[in-house]
């Protein structure tokens, strides 16, 4: 099952720059053990003991994870996997 991951600008040290990997998972968990396998060091920026970390948002076609699963979340073959930093900050 091939699954495009799109990876942030902050996180693609990890991927020697990539802007896209590809991965295979049935799950988002699966997923994102299959590339961190091949990149060590990313699954520890997107995931905690608890689950996705909470200023790190994932969408699979689109969709939040958060209301589809989580890391339980489902994936289809040609799925696209975004992780997206949340960004905070500015001007009072």
């Amino acid at each position: 099952m091939a699954v495009e991951v799109k990876i942030p600008t902050i996180l693609r040290t990890y991927t020697d720059g990539q802007k896209t990997v590809n991965s295979t998972g049935s799950t988002l968990a699966e997923v994102i053990d299959d590339v961190d396998s091949r990149h060590p060091g990313l699954k520890d920026r997107i995931v905690e003991s608890a689950g996705l970390r909470r200023f790190v948002n994932v969408y699979v076609n689109d969709e939040d994870v958060r209301f589809s699963g989580g890391l339980s979340a489902p994936i289809a073959d040609d799925d696209v996997v975004v992780v997206l930093p949340a960004v905070a900050g500015g001007a009072h």
